[in-house]
């Protein structure tokens, strides 16, 4: 029993084993040696082929494998293969969004220890590294080189695919996959795929209701941090991005993009159908619908169908009865907005739709495309009785009154009509 309990002492005198250098501990006996040479720079293990050095056996034995190019590890997932066991099962995580390595802080998971490790540092450690230029502090110095490219618009890693360039590797790895359509991170919930892991994490919100980011003004939740930010102008009216154009600001840089094509004509959305293009992905995704005729969102009052939610929304407000928008010229009240901003041009005089053959101005879009039909010599209307044809409806329903003796007002040319006539008249 003596015999036992001395040995214990002994193999606990290992474990208390300190470093002379930097007072780290030391688990075992054999750790001292290999310790020592972080601070010695000590490399006695060499690469035979490129003649790297290493101070631990087990690191060449990582190494050599780069030189084999041997990857027996495989994703059941996606078929991705690596050299190292444990860069596999990191890489599932990806896939079941396990995230083992908690803060005892803040209860942030991690998927990788060495990430727990990095953040932890946000508690403990202090900025040691500051930027000459604009003194804002950091933990390590692989932060500051990565910000200090900012000052400098160094961007060292490029795709080798359209030679796009980035400041980051990180932001490289994530560009790439517009390229290969590559969706490593999957939500146990819905078998939604992202391309980025941040984009699964607010995703994955939706199904928690976890909204983590409040506003100090009005207490209202966010389920990640840009939305707060931007909603934070709001109360703050701060509007950072100018157009270098026209100097008109917005609250967020998407807005920015998107207004600035306006000036640049720039129409980056393209229709996989037919040759139309839009400055708006949202534009693009109504026009499809066009060419496919669904129309998923109905209204559970009349059965009328839409090709999207928000106008199947604004529909709705027809069975309620309100008109929320009045004129302040007549009193006169309208459902939706865009109706009373067409009826204002009424007062103002605003003609903002030019025929590009004659210049003549209008304040509606349709009457623009009516009259357009006037140049180019279509006839789409025809009447049933006597087979005269016209160019507009209007024109078709004045002359049935001949047949009918009818003395109805003049219609307006339905919306479905609308887009025909543009069709014919592009």
């Amino acid at each position: 029993m003596a015999g036992v309990q001395e040995q214990t002492q002994h193999e606990d005198s290992y474990n208390s084993i300190k470093s002379n250098e930097c007072e780290n501990s030391i688990s075992s006996q054999s750790h001292p040696t290999k310790h020592g040479r972080t601070h010695t720079g000590q490399k006695p293990y060499q690469c035979p082929e490129c003649r790297k050095g290493f101070t631990h056996k087990s690191s060449l034995i990582k190494h050599v494998k780069i030189h084999t190019g041997r990857k027996p590890y495989q994703c059941s997932e996606c078929q991705k293969s690596f050299r190292y066991q444990t860069s596999l099962i990191i890489h599932v995580r990806r896939h079941t969004g396990e995230r083992p390595y908690q803060c005892n802080e803040c209860q942030k998971s991690f998927s990788q220890r060495a990430c727990l490790i990095q953040h932890e540092r946000i508690h403990t450690e202090p900025k040691r590294f500051q930027c000459s230029e604009c003194q804002k502090s950091f933990q390590t110095k692989f932060s500051l080189t990565n910000h200090e490219r900012t000052h400098t618009g160094q961007k060292p890693y490029q795709c080798s695919e359209c030679q796009k360039s980035f400041s980051q590797k990180y932001g490289l790895t994530q560009h790439e996959r517009t390229h290969t359509g590559q969706r490593p991170y999957k939500c146990s919930g819905c078998q939604e795929t992202f391309k980025h892991n941040w984009l699964l994490t607010v995703h994955e919100r939706i199904h928690t209701g976890q909204k983590p980011y409040q506003c100090s003004e009005c207490q209202k939740s966010f389920i990640c941090k840009t939305n707060l930010t931007r909603h934070e102008r709001i109360h703050t009216g701060q509007k950072p991005y100018q157009c270098s154009e026209c100097e008109k600001s917005f609250t967020c840089k998407g807005s920015l993009v998107r207004h600035e094509r306006i000036h640049t004509g720039e129409k980056p959305y393209q229709c996989s159908e037919c040759p139309k293009s839009f400055s708006k992905k949202d534009h693009l995704i109504q026009h499809e619908s066009t060419h496919t005729g669904l129309k998923p969102y109905q209204c559970s009052e009349c059965h009328k169908s839409f090709s999207q939610k928000g106008n199947l929304t604004q529909h709705k407000i027809t069975h309620t009865g309100y008109k929320l928008y009045q004129c302040s010229e007549c009193q006169k009240s309208y459902s939706h907005q865009t109706s009373l901003i067409r009826h204002e041009r009424i007062h103002t005089g605003l003609n903002l739709y030019q025929c590009s053959e004659c210049q003549k101005s209008f304040s509606q879009k349709w009457n623009l495309a009516a009259h357009k039909i006037a140049h180019t010599g279509y006839k789409l209307y025809q009447c049933s009785e006597c087979q005269k044809r016209y160019s507009h409806q209007t024109s078709l329903i004045r002359h049935e009154r001949i047949h009918t003796g009818l003395n109805s007002s003049v219609l307006r040319v339905p919306e479905k009509l609308q887009e025909e006539i543009i069709s014919h008249s592009t």
